[in-house]
């Protein structure tokens, strides 16, 4: 008997060492961190870069792209209570509603109180499997933006925020010789909350840098006011309540998904809205839990999902639908007063408008990025390595096709460029110099960690002639300090929901 059990505990021994081994190899492949839980990017898409490749603007070393910031000061433990809610939320996950499924980071967010109201009858918060909401204020009254990062925490996910509720290192006072420069937007600014650093917290870092290779005493804060799931008319209220009151030089808005609708000049394509909203295959939720912590099971759940249509990464049949393009619309050189743009850009200059006006008020400036999609008629993935792109573009944005969304995207793009010159504001054309490099995406929009560097890389070298023009011309810094800074104190109330008679 004992030389059973002796054998026994060697073969679990020898299990346990091969898969320990096996998931170090896949993470050293994938570039993850060997202890990282949970893993900093759920994409198997990861690569080396070399700067080689990229753009370089005057004055900037290529040895800076390798370089990152220090470890973030205020990085601590989530709470306990926290950590029970996720557990919570994993043993029985709530179902999808109206606005989409409850995500676990939606229990660690302030909302807005005039967006939850009543919240037991709200579709979205009335699931908290926490039964713990947490609301604030909104200082203009209105219910946007829906909900802000709660303040000075660590998240379970791995966001940590600073004072006012931002992504990213502790809040530095301005001084003379401060030069403020704060990103807003959607996801693609704020980033997956796994990722060590946004792009804008790698701007900052390199912006540092070029300041100390010219010999300027500079202070660069690079802020971060981006947060997942923000249409334009949130970040106009961001912008309005809590960027202007911080008094930046520069605000840059990224951002081109969240409003991409391509229905309202898309005819026949009505049955098929929601005519694919799983995929064929769907792996348990238990493996998507679990992907999250191990690079095997990140493989194993896309190597499930290639029993489908999709096993070759090619685009599959969608339904027939036709293109309308608006009257009188030109495609080549829109008019940006034109009352129908597609892809709801009639709203979006609107709410830049209105950041503008905002900005202009407190003395700051707006730039305009252009945003990058990868996507492109007759664009095949790795059926393994571009299974979330894949997955991304077959389903979120479900039932468009690959060249209307092409088409789309490059239109949205000229839209911005000429929004920027007619409005004389800067234009950061992200969208030419980012590679579309698969394995630089973790869908069709967001970056890996190593496309978050690139794409960060890329902005500097188009800040940096807008930086030298300020400078020369003395409208940077602003030399003055003045600021206040958009705290808030979110209150917790109990959620207990009574089912309806």
């Amino acid at each position: 008997m004992r030389q059973h059990l002796q054998n026994l505990a060697l073969v679990v021994g020898a299990l346990v060492l091969s898969a320990a081994a096996a998931e170090g190899i896949a993470r050293w492949q994938d570039e993850q961190p060997l202890f990282a839980m949970p893993l900093v990017s759920g994409s198997l898409a990861v690569k080396a870069v070399s700067p080689q490749d990229l753009p370089l603007a005057q004055g900037v070393s290529r040895s800076w792209f390798a370089t990152s910031p220090p470890p973030l000061a205020n990085r601590g433990m989530p709470p306990a209570e926290w950590q029970r809610a996720i557990d919570a939320y994993r043993s029985t996950p709530p179902a999808p509603t109206s606005y989409g499924r409850l995500l676990p980071d939606d229990m660690f967010r302030a909302w807005n109180a005039m967006f939850a109201a009543e919240p037991c009858r709200h579709p979205l918060l009335a699931g908290m499997p926490s039964h713990r909401l947490y609301l604030f204020d909104p200082a203009n009254g209105t219910d946007r933006p829906i909900y802000r990062y709660m303040p000075n925490v660590t998240t379970p996910a791995g966001l940590v925020t600073n004072a006012i509720g931002w992504r990213g290192p502790p809040l530095r006072h301005k001084k003379p010789g401060t030069i403020r420069i704060v990103f807003v937007g959607a996801s693609t600014t704020a980033e997956a909350h796994e990722t060590p650093y946004s792009y804008p917290e790698l701007l900052g870092h390199w912006l540092g840098l070029w300041a100390a290779a010219h010999g300027l005493d500079l202070d660069f804060q690079s802020l971060n006011a981006g947060r997942e799931g923000m249409t334009s008319t949130d970040v106009a209220a961001i912008v309005r309540d809590e960027v202007a009151p911080m008094r930046p030089d520069l605000v840059v808005y990224y951002e081109g998904a969240n409003q991409f609708d391509l229905s309202s000049i898309a005819r026949g394509a009505e049955g098929g809205l929601k005519g694919r909203t799983t995929l064929p295959v769907e792996p348990p939720s238990w493996l998507a839990t679990l992907a999250r912590y191990s690079e095997i099971a990140v493989r194993l759940r896309a190597a499930l999902t290639l029993i489908d249509d999709s096993g070759n990464g090619r685009e599959p049949a969608k339904p027939d639908y036709t293109i309308e393009w608006p009257p009188g619309l030109d495609e080549a050189d829109p008019d940006l007063r034109h009352p129908s743009l597609p892809v709801s850009l009639t709203t979006i200059l609107r709410d830049l408008d209105d950041m503008r006006a905002t900005l202009r008020g407190v003395g700051a400036e707006l730039a305009v990025s252009s945003f990058v999609w990868l996507v492109h008629d007759g664009m095949v993935v790795d059926p393994l390595r571009g299974r979330f792109i894949w997955e991304n573009l077959n389903r979120a944005y479900w039932p468009w096709r690959y060249r209307d969304m092409e088409r789309l995207a490059l239109f949205q793009n000229r839209v911005f460029e000429k929004y920027a010159r007619q409005r004389g504001v800067p234009f950061i054309d992200v969208a030419r110099d980012m590679p579309r490099d698969p394995e630089l995406f973790g869908d069709a929009i967001h970056t890996t960690a190593t496309g978050v560097r690139v794409r960060a890389w890329v902005v500097l070298q188009q800040l940096v002639p807008i930086m030298e023009d300020r400078l020369k011309r003395g409208a940077w810094p602003s030399g003055s300090t003045e600021e206040h800074w958009p705290t808030f104190a979110p209150r917790a109330v109990d959620l207990v929901c009574k089912p309806e008679p």
